[in-house]
C-alpha cells in the first residue's frame, strides 16, 4: 500500500489504514487528485450523506462515537487485566488484583456491543487521522 490502479486518462490510487481506508482518489494526467466518493447505497455513502445534509449531527455522532471508545476501551481493558491477573501462576508470583470497577455480565457485553458501534462509525467516515490510525503507516 498505496497501491495504483491505471485507468483511462489517469490512475486511481488507494491507500487503507486499521480501518478502513484513508485514501482512494482519482489522479488525472496533470497530478491533480480528486478523492472518489463510495456508491451512495453503501453504509460509508449514507454516513457521507448524512454529513453532508447534517453537518451538526454529523459532528456529534462522532464526538459521541469517540467517546464511547474511549470508555469502553479503559471499562474493556480492565476487565481483561483483572481475569487475566486471576490466572492461579500469575496470582502465585504477583498477588491477586481485583478491578476498581465492577459490572454485571449485561453491562460488560453493552458496554463492548457500544464500543463495537463506535469502532464501526469511526470506520464509516472515511477519515483518516494521523494519531487513531498511525499503526497503518
Amino acid at each position: 500500500m498505496p497501491a495504483t490502479f491505471p485507468v483511462p486518462g489517469g490512475t486511481i490510487e488507494v491507500a487503507r489504514s486499521e480501518f478502513g481506508l484513508k485514501r482512494c482518489h482519482y489522479v488525472g494526467p496533470s497530478g491533480s487528485a480528486v478523492p472518489l466518493n463510495p456508491e451512495p447505497r453503501s453504509a460509508e455513502g449514507k454516513r457521507l450523506r448524512l454529513e453532508r445534509r447534517h453537518p451538526g449531527l454529523s459532528r456529534a455522532i462522532g464526538a459521541v462515537s469517540l467517546v464511547v471508545l474511549a470508555v469502553g476501551l479503559v471499562v474493556l481493558a480492565l476487565q481483561l487485566a483483572e481475569s487475566i491477573l486471576q490466572v492461579p501462576p500469575v496470582v502465585e508470583r504477583w498477588g491477586a488484583w481485583e478491578s476498581p470497577l465492577s459490572l454485571p455480565w449485561w453491562a460488560t457485553t453493552g458496554i463492548g456491543v457500544a464500543t463495537v458501534s463506535g469502532a464501526i462509525e469511526r470506520a464509516l467516515r472515511l477519515r483518516y487521522h494521523w494519531l487513531l490510525d498511525g499503526a497503518a503507516g
